[in-house]
């Protein structure tokens, strides 16, 4: 019988727009960003409420950004959250919030029903698992801040993964004949123990993108963000999903699902 998992019902019919907090927006985050924006106006044209997106993001952009990632020498200088969160306001018509800081531990609102991290550092992902694990809620009432799934994107330079994970201890299911339900997906560091590819000390800024390109190919941040997004898209619009997650290669050109 086929393992499957139907997303929690909030995502396909909420009550507000489905949150979403991005944690990074340099060379896969800047992407999926703009496929979220992109994902937020087909769901609206389909009556859903859309997406609301917190970007958080530190670093300016520099040189070495420009070409791999979605920036341009007009932004040399610009906080990436603030510099990107603005052209998408102003392109789509969206009121999205840019923080030009790292995530830390949620004051107020700052919770998401979805999390989407785009980072190089394997310390920051230990910690948000942490987080996340220490605040996993019920099957109880859910709103915009009720925190649901997480979804990790990682790559080094030619090869990548997605891996998304319930955040809610068990995501209600409905009774099937045709597939085995599952209602928990593991977190990134639940289910790849060597995930991080990258070491923590190469993770840090090039000073051109001739050494960038050394480290990530040009285009292996937006075949990573399109293909993930195309499984948080099946998320929403189809309601149910048979892998939650996959491996890229760009040198085999070969993606291998990763089976709920």
């Amino acid at each position: 019988m086929t393992r499957a998992h139907f997303s929690d019902s909030y995502l396909l019919d909420p009550r507000h727009p489905v949150t979403v907090n991005v944690i990074g927006a340099g060379g896969t985050g800047s992407q999926v960003v703009t496929s979220l924006a992109r994902m937020d106006t087909a769901l609206r044209k389909l009556g859903h409420p859309g997406l609301f997106v917190r970007v958080y993001d530190p670093d300016t952009v520099g040189e070495s950004n420009i070409g791999r990632q979605l920036f341009s020498e007009a932004d040399l200088g610009l906080n990436k959250a603030q510099c990107l969160v603005t052209r998408i306001n102003r392109f789509f018509g969206n009121d999205w919030a840019a923080v030009p800081e790292r995530y830390r531990e949620p004051e107020d609102n700052r919770f998401a029903n979805l999390f989407i991290t785009c980072t190089d550092s394997k310390s920051s992902r230990l910690q948000l698992s942490k987080l996340l694990e220490a605040h996993r809620p019920g099957n109880g009432y859910t709103d915009y801040s009720t925190p649901l799934y997480w979804c990790d994107f990682g790559n080094a330079q030619k090869t990548g993964q997605v891996i998304m994970g319930t955040i809610r201890r068990n995501i209600k299911q409905p009774e099937s004949k045709k597939f085995e339900t599952v209602q928990r997906l593991p977190f990134v560091t639940e289910y790849v123990k060597s995930y991080a590819r990258i070491r923590e000390e190469e993770s840090g800024p090039s000073c051109s993108l001739a050494e960038a390109l050394g480290k990530q190919d040009l285009f292996v941040n937006s075949t990573l963000a399109h293909l993930g997004c195309s499984l948080l898209w099946k998320m929403f619009r189809e309601g149910v999903v048979f892998c939650h997650g996959f491996y890229m290669n760009l040198d085999t050109m070969r993606v291998n699902p990763i089976s709920v």
